[in-house]
């Protein structure tokens, strides 16, 4: 059997540049998905062509709001079954890579279809083709982030560790969402030689490109059986779902989490909207105001792991979530009070950068706390189970955030629909962080502690005996 070492810090940069590859194909559907196919007036006038059924179509839901909504839900349903799967593997190269190496290169596939309509104009053939396509993203996405979640605390096996995977897939997550942003940006560039609608989704494909290479990146480097535990779990997937879901602390997480990502996926998809439509801005603006939230973010990134090793996360995660609710209320305000349009695009960036620091640090690692305190209590690894129910989580609250926010959307003129949207997710914003509350974190971190010193002292004892049979 080889024997596991701990994570060095090449190895976790490697791994992190997965997360750069698969979040920047996140990034660009989450961004533009909905900007592309509803596009709003301005939009139009540049020239972008309208492909899909608008408007109004079942109970004040739009076409791409359904679509968006029905392929995260659709796949928060396989994320226990690849999780199980992922488990119980028993491929040579592991339990996680050979998912990951598999699904990543379908996974850029359908986001260059995504974007893809095969009838010039608006069409039910286009609706039907973009459903498909939506729905092949999200499982390709599902069968390369959760076992690649799962991995998190099999490279972070100290506390230490952890926080410093999940601070780089932190970083590099945020470069990818960066360089997703910057569809209008180089779309731009393009232009005149390609249209408006051509020029997106010729910088997708090549974004797609370059993203795929990356996530292929850790699998062909990291030996998981080096840095992993490689033996299948024998829990059937019903069990291990009950298991996971059973755990009271996981239950706070799951609660909260689901309201936080309907949150941030309603600010996230209405941004671009923000930007044009209530501060004036022109698209490209966007990345550059993204750019500059993820660059004050960064500047948190030391304090945030300092803090978190000293203090825990929980009280951190309480207060981005609160400072979030903050950033979320101005935006609701923007373009109004005779403010420039560029003063509230640089304020809400810098009121938003110490959550998104946090946010995109702790979760990762209070799941894996929470698995690992799992494991010592349950006896069986099931990382996969409890990251794939964090994607459920998620998964679940984007698909409710894209409903509420293209339906929500519609209401009123003058940019009242996109102002309701970001007053919507600051109240269900503050709602999360007073469930987080809730989270028993000395709980976990003390069977933790328990177990680390039980392994310590019976490691003791064994050298012990050992030295004694040599004196003998």
């Amino acid at each position: 059997m080889t024997e596991r070492r701990l994570a060095t810090n090449r190895i976790i940069w490697t791994f992190a540049t997965g997360q750069l590859g698969w979040s920047i194909l996140s990034g660009v559907v989450t961004n533009w998905l909905v900007y592309f196919f509803q596009p709003g007036h301005d939009l139009l006038n540049e020239g972008q062509r309208i492909f899909i059924t608008q408007g109004s179509v079942l109970l004040g839901m739009t076409t791409i709001g359904l679509i968006t909504a029905l392929g995260r839900f659709t796949d928060a349903f396989v994320d226990p079954w690849v999780a199980s799967r992922s488990d119980a593997c028993g491929h040579r190269l592991g339990r996680r890579v050979p998912f990951m190496r598999y699904a990543a290169i379908p996974f850029g596939a359908a986001t260059i279809l995504a974007f893809v309509s095969p009838i010039d104009g608006v069409s039910v053939v286009n609706d039907i083709f973009l459903l498909v396509t939506v729905l092949a993203f999200y499982v390709c996405m599902t069968c390369y982030c959760t076992p690649f979640n799962a991995l998190i605390p099999e490279l972070g096996r100290t506390q230490e560790l952890r926080i410093e995977v999940s601070t780089r897939i932190s970083f590099t997550y945020f470069i990818g969402t960066a360089i997703a942003y910057l569809v209008p940006n180089i779309a731009g560039l393009l232009q005149p030689a390609l249209d408006m609608t051509t020029s997106f989704r010729v910088t997708i494909a090549a974004l797609s490109v370059i993203a795929v290479a990356c996530m292929l990146v850790p699998t062909f480097t990291i030996d998981e059986h080096i840095y992993a535990e490689t033996t299948p779990s024998t829990i059937k997937m019903g069990e291990s779902l009950k298991m996971t879901f059973s755990n009271r602390r996981f239950q706070v997480f799951v609660a909260s989490d689901i309201l936080y990502w309907i949150a941030i996926t309603m600010f996230q998809t209405g941004l671009p909207f923000y930007i044009t439509a209530l501060m004036g801005l022109p698209d490209s603006m966007t990345f550059v105001l993204f750019a500059l939230m993820t660059i004050m973010s960064l500047v948190f990134y030391a304090p945030v792991n300092a803090l978190a090793k000293r203090m825990g996360k929980k009280w951190l995660v309480c207060f981005a979530f609160m400072f979030f609710c903050i950033a979320f209320g101005v935006t609701s305000l923007a373009g109004l009070l005779g403010i420039p349009g560029i003063a509230w695009g640089v304020m809400i960036a810098v009121l938003a950068a110490p959550p998104m620091a946090v946010l995109g640090i702790l979760p990762q690692a209070v799941v894996a706390d929470i698995a690992q305190a799992d494991a010592i209590s349950n006896g069986e690894a099931r990382q996969g189970m409890f990251y794939a129910a964090r994607t459920f989580s998620m998964k679940l609250g984007q698909s409710v955030a894209m409903i509420l926010f293209t339906s929500v959307a519609l209401i009123g003129g003058a940019g009242t629909g996109y102002r309701l949207s970001a007053l919507a997710a600051m109240v269900l914003c503050l709602i999360s962080g007073l469930t987080f509350l809730r989270y028993d974190e000395h709980g976990v971190l003390a069977a933790i502690r328990r177990d680390a010193a039980s392994s310590a002292d019976r490691t003791a004892s064994c050298g012990s005996a050992s030295l004694e049979g040599k004196v003998d």
